[in-house]
């Protein structure tokens, strides 16, 4: 079965992965994507369902081959679910109504987390926290050094894209619904600030 997710945004091709998978008892369903982020997203849909995928990219779209209904291993995930214990969602790029005082904030809870080791497992900025992630400032010093620390570190792609931001990720990856709400789900803890 060939399903054709390019031109989509996320969520759609994981649901249309999904649906593709769900009609067939077992055999193969190829998936056509037009950007790395919903390559990845599909893939992690078909691992996180126990089933084997595997991705190829030919010119300017992946293409990811699903298998189902034959035995076939999946490699573990890097960070087992005892491992996921935070999960930090950034929804601005100050805390709090004060602007100023929110940025000053924002950079000391950064500067706190790196120095005490308290860290969480994985970042999601979005609304106007990709600010953060996409302009040369204090706050993306420290979160370079969190990621050489072993945090995942991701933008959302609607946001980068809604601000002009899309080719200006100075750290981390392009990230899509997929992240947020399968961070929600996956962690023991989600913290949302901003």
């Amino acid at each position: 079965m060939l399903i054709d997710a390019r031109g989509l945004g996320c969520p759609k091709p994981v649901m249309m992965a999904e649906e593709g998978l769900n009609s067939i008892e077992e055999g193969t369903v190829d998936v056509l994507v037009d950007n790395e982020a919903s390559s990845n997203n599909v893939v992690r849909f078909a691992k996180k369902s126990g089933l084997y995928a595997e991705t190829q990219k030919i010119d300017n779209y992946w293409k990811i081959k699903i298998v189902k209904g034959f035995q076939c291993s999946t490699q573990p995930n890097e960070t087992s679910d005892t491992d996921k214990s935070l999960f930090l969602v950034v929804a601005g790029h100050a805390i709090g109504r004060d602007e100023e005082l929110g940025k000053i904030l924002m950079k000391g809870m950064f500067e706190t987390m790196k120095v005490t080791g308290e860290i969480p497992n994985s970042i999601f900025f979005l609304n106007t926290g990709v600010k953060i992630t996409t302009s040369d400032n204090e706050i993306l010093k420290i979160l370079k050094g969190l990621e050489s620390m072993g945090v995942e570190i991701f933008s959302c792609g609607t946001c980068l894209k809604h601000y002009g931001l899309e080719d200006s990720l100075l750290v981390g990856f392009r990230g899509t619904t997929n992240h947020l709400v399968e961070g929600m789900k996956d962690f023991k803890k989600t913290v949302w600030i901003g």
